[in-house]
Parts: C-alpha cells; sequence; structure tokens
C-alpha cells in the first residue's frame, strides 16, 4: 500500500467512475483498476461493487475512505515539517447565514491574527443532515450548527449557545397591537421567512402544520437582511434568531411579538468528525470559537 494507491482510491470514491478517476489523474484506466485491486488484495476486502458500468463503495470501502484520508494528510503534513514549508493551509467551516454574519466575524478576526496563513472558505449549512453529511465526506473540517438538537453518533459536539427565536413586525403593523398573538393568527398575515431547509423555518412549519394553519401568504428571501428592511417596510412579520434583529429593536425600527406556541429549542453547536485530524491551527478556532461565544 503506497500513497499513490490511497490518492486514487479516493478520488474513485468521489467520481465513483474509474473512467472519471483516470481522466483526473492521467493514468491509464487499466492502471486504476489495477491498483484498486492490489489495495483489495492487500486489505482481504471488496472496496467497490461494481455494478455494470457503476461503482459504488462497500461498508468496507467507506472505513477505508476516512483513514486513507486521515493518511494522505500526514503525508502532507510530514512533508511540510520535514521541509519547513509555509505553504498555505485552507480551513473550511460550515454556518448558517445569521452565524456568518453576526457572530463569526469577530471569531475570525482574532482566528487571523493568530494564523495569518491560513485560507478561509465557507460554506452554507442549515441543518445538522447537512453539516453531518458535509463533515463525514471531508468537505468541511469543521461546522456551526443551528438547530434542535439531533443524535449524530459520528460528530463530535460542543454546545455553544441557546438561540433565542422570535418574530417581529414593523413598530406600526396591527399584529403589535396584540399582547400575544398565536399560531392561528397567522392565517391573516403573510410571512417573510429564510430559504426552505433552514433549521428555525423547519420548526415554525412543523408547529403550523400541527395546528393546521397557515399565513395568507408565504414569501422566501435568500437574505436576512432583505427580510429585516420588508419586515421594516411593513410588508409582513418574521421568524428570526433574536441576535439578528436586536439592533433594530432596540431603536424601535422593528417590534417583537409575543406569540403563544410551544417550538422546541434551537442550540447552535461547534462540531466536527469523531476521526477528524485536528491540527494546531484548528485546534485553536475551535477553542477561540467557544471563549467567544460565552460573551455572545
Amino acid at each position: 500500500m503506497d500513497m499513490k494507491q490511497l490518492q486514487t482510491f479516493l478520488t474513485a470514491t468521489e467520481t465513483l467512475s474509474f473512467t472519471q478517476t483516470a481522466q483526473l489523474l492521467d493514468y491509464a484506466q487499466s492502471s486504476i483498476t489495477a491498483q484498486i485491486k492490489s489495495l483489495e488484495d492487500e486489505l482481504g476486502v471488496v472496496l467497490f461493487e461494481r455494478l455494470g458500468k457503476r461503482i459504488t463503495l462497500t461498508e468496507e470501502g467507506k472505513r477505508l475512505q476516512q483513514y486513507a484520508q486521515k493518511m494522505l494528510d500526514l503525508n502532507v503534513d510530514m512533508k511540510k515539517a520535514v521541509l519547513n514549508e509555509q505553504a498555505q493551509v485552507v480551513l473550511k467551516i460550515g454556518a448558517q447565514e445569521s452565524q456568518c454574519v453576526y457572530r463569526l466575524p469577530s471569531i475570525l478576526q482574532q482566528f487571523q491574527k493568530a494564523h495569518p496563513q491560513v485560507k478561509i472558505i465557507f460554506k452554507p449549512v442549515h441543518t445538522t443532515e447537512i453539516a453531518k453529511d458535509l463533515l463525514q465526506s471531508g468537505k468541511l473540517d469543521i461546522a456551526f450548527i443551528t438547530d434542535a438538537y439531533k443524535e449524530t453518533p459520528m460528530l463530535h459536539r460542543e454546545r455553544l449557545i441557546q438561540e433565542q427565536l422570535v418574530f417581529v413586525s414593523a413598530p406600526i403593523d396591527s399584529t403589535a397591537k396584540r399582547d400575544v398573538f398565536s399560531l392561528q393568527q397567522l392565517s391573516n398575515e403573510t410571512m417573510l421567512l429564510t430559504e426552505s431547509g433552514c433549521s428555525y423555518r423547519n420548526q415554525l412549519e412543523v408547529q403550523l402544520q400541527q395546528e393546521g394553519t397557515q399565513p395568507i401568504q408565504m414569501i422566501e428571501f435568500a437574505s436576512i437582511e432583505a427580510i429585516k428592511q420588508c419586515v421594516m417596510a411593513g410588508l409582513g412579520i418574521s421568524f428570526l434568531p433574536k441576535m439578528v434583529v436586536e439592533k433594530e429593536l432596540e431603536n424601535h425600527r422593528l417590534k417583537e411579538l409575543t406569540a403563544s406556541m410551544n417550538l422546541a429549542e434551537i442550540f447552535t453547536d461547534i462540531a466536527w468528525h469523531k476521526d477528524k485530524h485536528i491540527s494546531p491551527y484548528l485546534a485553536d478556532f475551535i477553542q477561540i470559537a467557544m471563549k467567544m461565544y460565552k460573551k455572545f
């Protein structure tokens, strides 16, 4: 078993095609097949099932995938340490827009002062399921998961904060005159919501379905800032994390509405794959994030 075979194997796990793998690595297809067969013979397991022209990973292949990536990462780290290279490192982070805009900037500022050579890449992560898939596939190094708590045995999670969710309207909105409104009364309102799949929108929709009610209209936005501007213009009401509307509530550009409902608690956790190799810079990022979230 050598690094070339492991790289070939990992590329094949992404393409699920020996032909595409050969094209990407500039090998003959027969060479790809021979390398995979050599790995299978050495390990005494079948790594891919051949289903006609398609291939799929076996359970043994999925287990090897995690260790192969760790071995390649360690090989790169070893070469850098021996050669004393200062190559740029990439940190792939997943988070919801609300976390990216309102909480992570101060964390990133502190982290980049300590690690200016690290390049940050963000990917949107709206739910636990999305975070789990991206962390397990190696497309993310770490994720901030904002969702109702769900069991994720393959992830290591650290609780950061419990999120407060609020209904908001323009101060002059008729709904704002009520001391308390119920979900049934939302049938007379226009709701301005984040994109479908967002964890706290999911919670609201589940509760609405249980109550057997729906707003007159539901308008979907890709941007929280766009939602806030439209609510302030009196186009409807919205349901958002309180952290994103605190300034507007303080200066009375938005009004918080009290709602009589029982939604599941939403938390923000920091998570990574339980088998993830924690490099010094990643460990430092985790510590900075946990420290900063205590201040929030």
